[in-house]
């Protein structure tokens, strides 16, 4: 463990914003990277010390980093979450980011990867984090690369709280199951990883106990909730159709369906066996439904 702070790239998003408080709670020292223009007042109410400066820009890179113990990035162009974001993020800003940590000499680079990436060469947005590992491996960046599967408190919420609704939207088949994670549960595997013993160089896939299919989230929350709810499945040749018209102005489109087709083979499933040796026993899939619906507002069955 070092003494300086952790730089947290992507600290003003969803996941990088609750990796920021796990980091507080754990009693360490946080710098953020922030935009110029970027609103960073809940950091800096937070005693979070501000770094301005752009993944695109690598001598703001090195100044951000600059005394850093260690690095943890949640950032992901391909979201467009954050104002700025683009496709250049995940190669030109990612390669930054490693160039950047190889001259400072960071202790540790905690690397928010995705399941399955070095299967996925035609999804784009998998792919580059799989160069991105590599990249930081070639350059001898002490580092580990933290692999989640489909985040299920942001993918079932397209249309808004699929528990009001009574519904939750799905491309291709709801049977075939695939390996989910909580946010908050991610957040805090990525500030444990910081210091964790004999990571290093390794790529940890993240998930449940166990794969779920859309209709057993469906049928777990009824369970729950004794409330209906329904899947409501769009045919993913659709998606793909949709992909090859727009994949020319809109690349993310294309990128979206080439991912929701890998979903279709059955083998975004995670080996959770490195993560319950470093980080405890994964989630259960009936504990982890539980606390979604009950983050939404809603209560549940004892």
């Amino acid at each position: 463990m070092g003494e300086g702070p952790v730089l947290v790239v992507g600290g003003t998003g969803m996941l990088g914003g609750q990796v920021v408080t796990e980091l507080l709670t754990r009693g360490k020292q946080v710098r953020a990277l922030v935009r110029p223009g970027s609103d960073a007042s809940r950091l800096e109410s937070a005693g979070v010390e501000i770094a301005r400066g752009d993944m695109m820009d690598q001598e703001s890179l090195l100044r951000a980093m600059a005394g850093a113990d260690a690095v943890i990035t949640t950032a992901a162009g391909y979201t467009r979450h954050r104002k700025g974001d683009t496709p250049e993020t995940d190669t030109v800003g990612n390669s930054n980011l490693a160039e950047a940590a190889k001259r400072t000499g960071v202790r540790r680079f905690v690397l928010t990867s995705i399941l399955t990436c070095d299967q996925t060469p035609r999804v784009p947005h998998f792919w580059h984090k799989r160069l991105m590992e590599d990249r930081l491996q070639a350059l001898s960046v002490p580092f580990v690369a933290l692999r989640p599967g489909a985040f299920l408190d942001q993918v079932t919420r397209f249309g808004g709280d699929p528990v009001s609704k009574h519904k939750v939207m799905w491309f291709g088949s709801a049977g075939i199951p695939l390996t989910f994670v909580l946010t908050a549960d991610v957040a805090g595997y990525l500030a444990a990883a910081v210091d964790a013993p004999g990571v290093e160089g390794q790529r940890i896939d993240v998930g449940w106990d166990r794969p779920i299919s859309l209709q057993e989230f469906a049928d777990l929350t009824e369970r729950l909730t004794g409330e209906e709810m329904r899947v409501r499945s769009v045919p993913v040749g659709l998606l793909r159709a949709a992909g090859r018209v727009l994949g020319p102005v809109n690349p993310m489109a294309k990128d979206l369906a080439a991912m929701m087709s890998w979903f279709q083979t059955g083998r975004y499933v995670a080996d959770t066996t490195r993560q319950s040796e470093v980080f405890g026993a994964p989630p259960t899939a009936e504990d982890a439904v539980r606390r979604l619906i009950t983050s939404l507002g809603h209560a549940v069955r004892s």
